[in-house]
């Protein structure tokens, strides 16, 4: 993330007309500081931290869809009929 910062930073100072280029050092830790101020408002997460939820994630689709599959199959096997079906509770 660091690298990327400096990176936007050297750009922006890239576009900074020659005349201002003079206070090239203040405009570049500036520029960092309001860089790193408005990224950390964002609710960013690292890459790696983003893949490895991902594949949590995965896991836990494959394992719902299993159990969904296993619970169809169970409610298969289940005798048909009015009385096996769900009760709403006593009418009245």
């Amino acid at each position: 993330m660091e690298f990327r910062i400096d990176e936007l930073a050297r750009r922006l100072m890239e576009s900074v007309p020659p005349a201002v280029r003079g206070m090239q050092q203040d405009l570049e830790s500036n520029f960092r500081a309001v860089l790193r101020a408005n990224l950390a408002r964002l609710d960013l997460v690292a890459r790696d931290e983003f893949t490895a939820q991902s594949r949590v994630l995965e896991r836990t689709r494959a394992r719902l869809e299993e159990l969904e599959r296993r619970i169809a199959e169970l409610e298969s096997r289940l005798p048909s009929g009015p009385a096996s079906g769900p009760t709403t509770g006593p009418t009245t």
